[in-house]
Order: C-alpha cells, then structure tokens, then sequence
C-alpha cells in the first residue's frame, strides 16, 4: 500500500495560484507537479469553502473547530467537578442528619 503524500500549505496555495492563472488545465497542472489527479480540484473546493482558514497544517484545527473542541472539554470538566459537588453534599447532607439523631 502506497504512503498517503502530505503537502503543505504554501505548496497547495502555489498549485491554486497556477490552476488561477489559466495557462493549463488543471489535470495537466496534476501532471506537472506529480500530483494525485483531482487532488487541486478537492483543494479548490477546500479553500473556497474555508477561506484564508483553509490548509491548517497537520494535527491543527480551523479557529472555530479549535474553540468547539476546547469549550467540549471545559464542559467536561464542569460536569466532573458538579458530580464531586454533588457527592460531598450528600456525604455532609447525611453527617448532619446522623448528628442531628443523636
């Protein structure tokens, strides 16, 4: 099986730059640059979806996907510490009613 190639950005903005001059069909830009056919068509449909947001790079999010994962996490632990919270209200609800009886 075949290493998946990884591009970075500036080399992915370069191949759009040339695809944004025309002087080549788009597959003959692929040939060009020994790129996967249809791989400028997916970056061209990338970029104009995602904006100057497109291409992160490898293990990075897009700004709002970022801030989506890090409140996901926030919340988690919010709800841990009211569970905690919970539990000691309990434990000290049930202290008073025992000293309470006696």
């Amino acid at each position: 099986m075949a290493k998946k190639r990884t591009y970075p950005r500036s080399c992915k903005l370069q191949a759009l730059e040339l695809v944004k001059t025309r002087k080549k069909s788009i597959n003959e830009i692929e040939r060009d640059l020994g790129i996967t056919p249809g791989l400028l068509h997916k970056w061209k449909a990338r970029m104009k979806a995602d904006g100057a947001e497109a291409f992160p790079g490898k293990g990075r999010l897009k700004e709002d996907e970022e801030l989506i994962r890090r409140l996901k996490r926030e919340v988690e632990v919010l709800r841990q510490e009211r569970e905690v919270l919970k539990k000691a209200l309990a434990i000290f609800s049930a202290s008073a009613e025992k000293s309470t009886h006696l």
